[in-house]
This record gives C-alpha cells, sequence and structure tokens, in this order.
C-alpha cells in the first residue's frame, strides 16, 4: 500500500513538473503612459511601448501590460493595480518594472522621493515578485524628447535613474538602461528625426487630435515599436530564460 501511495506521488510530482515546464511564461507590464496600452477609438496614433510588445515573442510568452497612464511608483502600488499583479504571478513569469516619470510630480498621490520612498517602492515590488518565485527585471525611464541650444538630449530624471541602477547591483536585479538606449536613439536621430518617434501631429491628420499635437513623451506606433525593441534589445543582452521565444528582430 505504502509503495503503491509512493509510486502514485512520483506520477503526480512528475506531471506537475512537466505543466510547469510546458507551461506559458508571462511577463506582467507595470509602470506609467510611456508603457501603458492606450485607446484605439478615433483612429488614435499614440502607443504605449507595452502595447507594442507582444508581436516580438512566440505564443510561449504572453505579455500582460498592467501599465496605467500617470502612475507612479507609489499611486500604482495605493490604487491596488500592484495587489492585482501579485493575485496572478506564479513561479517563472517575469514583472518589468519602469516607473520615475511620474515619482518627481509634486502632487502627494503620485511624489516620491529618489532615495528614500521611490527606493523603498522599487525594493518591495522585487522582494514580491521573488516571493511568489517570479523574475524581477528592472528599467529606467525612456528619454523625453527635450533638446537644449546645441542639440543635445536633456536629462530630466535625474536621481531617479541612478537609484534604479544602483538598486539593481545592490539586489542583483537584471537591469535595461532605457533611458541610455532610447537617448542613444533619439540623439542620432536629432530633433527633427527624432518627432516621428513621438505625438508629434500635424493639424487634420488625427481624428482624436484634429489640431495636432507636439508630445516629447509619449509615442506614436512607430516610436513605441522602436522602443518594445529595445527592450527585446536589453532581453538579448542579458540572456534571460524568455529571449530563446524571441521570433522578431527589432529593425534598425
Amino acid at each position: 500500500m505504502k509503495a503503491l501511495k509512493l509510486i502514485s506521488l512520483i506520477i503526480l510530482t512528475g506531471l506537475l513538473v512537466n505543466f510547469t515546464n510546458t507551461g506559458k511564461v508571462t511577463i506582467y507590464t507595470i509602470g506609467d503612459s510611456t508603457m501603458a496600452n492606450k485607446d484605439l477609438s478615433q483612429h488614435n496614433p499614440e502607443r504605449g511601448w507595452g502595447q507594442m510588445f507582444q508581436q516580438f515573442f512566440d505564443d510561449q510568452v504572453i505579455v500582460d501590460n498592467w501599465a496605467k497612464n500617470g502612475r507612479s511608483s507609489k499611486s500604482f502600488m495605493t490604487e491596488g493595480l500592484w495587489k492585482g499583479v501579485l493575485e496572478k504571478l506564479k513561479p517563472g513569469d517575469f514583472v518589468f518594472i519602469q516607473f520615475g516619470h511620474n515619482d518627481s510630480k509634486p502632487d502627494s498621490a503620485r511624489h516620491t522621493d529618489p532615495h528614500t520612498t521611490y527606493k523603498a517602492n522599487l525594493t518591495k515590488y522585487i522582494t514580491e515578485t521573488r516571493a511568489k518565485g517570479a523574475n524581477p527585471v528592472l528599467l529606467t525611464s525612456v528619454v523625453r524628447r527635450k533638446f537644449d541650444a546645441n542639440e543635445n538630449l536633456e536629462d530630466t530624471h535625474g536621481e531617479y535613474l541612478v537609484v534604479v541602477r544602483e538598486l539593481a547591483k545592490e539586489m542583483n536585479v537584471p537591469l535595461i538602461d532605457m533611458e541610455q538606449k532610447s537617448r542613444k536613439l533619439v540623439q542620432q536621430l536629432g530633433p527633427e528625426e527624432s518627432k516621428k518617434l513621438y505625438m508629434w501631429i500635424e493639424p487634420g491628420v488625427s481624428e482624436k487630435f484634429p489640431k495636432g499635437d507636439k508630445d516629447d513623451t509619449h509615442f506614436q506606433v512607430y516610436g513605441a515599436t522602436k522602443m518594445a525593441g529595445l527592450v527585446v534589445e536589453g532581453i538579448k543582452e542579458l540572456n534571460l530564460s524568455i529571449a530563446s521565444h524571441i521570433i522578431k528582430t527589432p529593425q534598425n
């Protein structure tokens, strides 16, 4: 009888291991509007890079984009969005964490100090992800299109970038330095060509923006796709396990 129970347990364990190994991996993306899914009504040309991310992977990887407009590392947590991710998170999944754009905002609902509350929030995301047996990945914020008089990009994220880079080392978390990667891309394109990445829309072109738009933070389809491609580039450089499921090579 004991032998039968032991055999049954071995078979059950084998089935569970097999299920785990063949199950799909989910990448949860958490962050702000530069990553978030956008409303597609009125032929809206705006996209977040998380919205364009799925196309780079085979069907064994699912991108579940939880990023929301206007959220900081603080408000994403206090509004219960992080709780929603945690409830779904399973061993082997990934959480891509990119905050900073809104953490510097002055309102109390979003503001964090880089070296205290911001760092504490990121640490919480990392430790709780790991507690679920999942894999945290830190990303620095993508650049804003803000050129100085000499046509060099200005830094608009300051110490928030420093903290992400330092924390990645302190906690041994993979880092995709999107600030550096996007800076290189936008700088190479220059002040005029880089408008194609961002929400620079001529009047009469978009139903959603009939008077046009001049937005140096958010992306059109082309820009969001390029940013998603830079993240994929980072995945390959880090040799993360999900790199084997990349099916589309980012275009230069």
